[in-house]
């Protein structure tokens, strides 16, 4: 199944969740509640069992901004870890480059980290790196490009300071570093990802 290229607020409203495509969250959040299509909420059918799995592996797959094939060949190496296959699918997710990029605060959204990695403005530890699905690990310094640090959307985001980066990463400036590998409990992402296991499992 292709990359997902419609709608990007829609998405988020079948999902009743911001998935951080867009900036405007007030915007995004007010409009959460209401189902896209004529009907909207109206519209809305109660879920079974499968309906609701589905969902919480949609949220995944388009919060991540990954295929299906890919999501699934996440499980599968999730699969064959020791520790739990739902906690260790996020964790492979989250050491995601473009999602290392969103997460350190060097990019308003998802779609935008992704689009700063494939042109080719992210180093890793020196090392120009063009590949989103590429995995960070520990030790790891990601930075921008000096043509990067000077887009206005990424002038902005170094320039919050009110933004704070995830426990297992240290941010100064343009400048990350992995200090350890996420832990459930650092990963910001409302999802009962033992429902993803059911749903691969089936």
């Amino acid at each position: 199944m292709s990359r997902y290229i419609g709608p990007k607020l829609r998405l988020a409203r079948r999902l009743g969740q911001d998935l951080g495509h867009k900036q405007n969250i007030q915007k995004v959040a007010k409009r959460l509640s209401v189902l896209p299509g004529q009907h909207g909420r109206h519209g809305a059918k109660r879920l079974s069992e499968y309906g609701v799995q589905l969902k919480e592996k949609q949220k995944v797959r388009f919060s991540y901004f990954v295929t299906e094939k890919q999501l699934k060949k996440y499980f599968v190496e999730a699969l064959s870890n020791k520790s739990a296959t739902g906690e260790e699918l996020l964790r492979l997710l989250e050491r995601r480059l473009d999602n290392v990029v969103y997460r350190l605060g060097l990019a308003p959204t998802r779609p935008f980290a992704r689009q700063l990695v494939t042109h080719g403005h992210i180093k890793v530890s020196g090392k120009k790196i063009d590949i989103p699905s590429y995995r960070i690990n520990l030790e790891d310094v990601v930075s921008l490009s000096d043509k990067a640090v000077n887009i206005p959307d990424i002038k902005a985001k170094i320039a919050d300071k009110s933004y704070i980066s995830p426990p297992w990463m240290q941010k100064t400036a343009a400048v990350g570093k992995i200090k350890s590998l996420p832990e459930r409990s650092e990963i910001d992402m409302a999802v009962d990802e033992q429902l993803i296991v059911e749903f691969y499992s089936r």
